[in-house]
């Protein structure tokens, strides 16, 4: 007897250790456990074939969504390594930005694309530095109806060159008759890229403007703007 109650009682215990260190159910596991279950069952009440096809059902649906969630974290993690991949070799290069701010190196220019979504003439960029003093402006003749390049040498109005810094650049045009304030969308170098994971983006830093998510470049121009 005595044995008998150690016997059972190390088995227990084993279990116990067993279910302790797994925590979850397998397949293995199931098909123990259902094999248990019928051995027990009332033979005046058997488990009917439904009931019992319902539980596998359910078993191989679960081990499939394990098996699948499984799978998209390994495939995230493969698209994530690729994007920081791609991030790094942006480095050193110019990428164009849906902001009106751009940032000017000693000796340099800042290069920017004005979006055109209606026909408009009498363009106009103004250039403005920190404080909101207008350093420039720039005229854009014509009519146009497709987005428009713009290009400012660094200079103020007397042509004399101007510290490095950041500017702004506001723009107002003609459309219908009606003078009209449009967006600016200016380029900036890339100096780093601090490279992410599955919960925090990888972000691009900018010459002068600090960081920006990849999915704020709307182009990557190279090394020249």
């Amino acid at each position: 007897m005595v044995d008998s109650v150690n016997s059972t009682t190390s088995a227990a215990a084993s279990q116990s250790s067993t279910a302790t260190a797994t925590k979850s159910l397998d397949q293995a596991g199931f098909f123990q456990l259902l094999t248990t279950q019928l051995s027990y069952q009332d033979p005046f009440k058997p488990v009917e074939n439904a009931e019992m096809l319902s539980q596998m059902t359910s078993m191989t649906t679960a081990d499939g969504i394990s098996n699948l969630s499984k799978q998209m974290e390994s495939l995230n993690s493969v698209m994530t390594s690729s994007q920081a991949l791609q991030a790094s070799a942006m480095v050193g290069q110019n990428v164009l930005l849906p902001y009106n701010t751009g940032y000017l190196e000693n000796g340099g220019k800042v290069n920017g694309v004005i979006p055109i979504t209606d026909t408009t003439s009498y363009l106009k960029v103004t250039v403005q530095d920190a404080s909101g003093q207008v350093i420039k402006e720039i005229p854009i003749d014509g009519e146009h109806s497709k987005n428009v390049n713009f290009s400012w040498d660094g200079t103020d109005k007397s042509g004399n060159p101007v510290k490095e810094g950041a500017y702004t650049f506001k723009v107002t045009g003609t459309i219908d008759n009606k003078s009209e304030s449009l967006n600016a969308c200016v380029y900036g170098k890339v100096s780093s890229v601090t490279l992410g994971n599955s919960t925090n983006p990888t972000v691009v830093k900018v010459n002068g403007l600090g960081g920006y998510y990849l999915s704020d470049i709307l182009e990557i121009a190279g090394t020249s703007a």
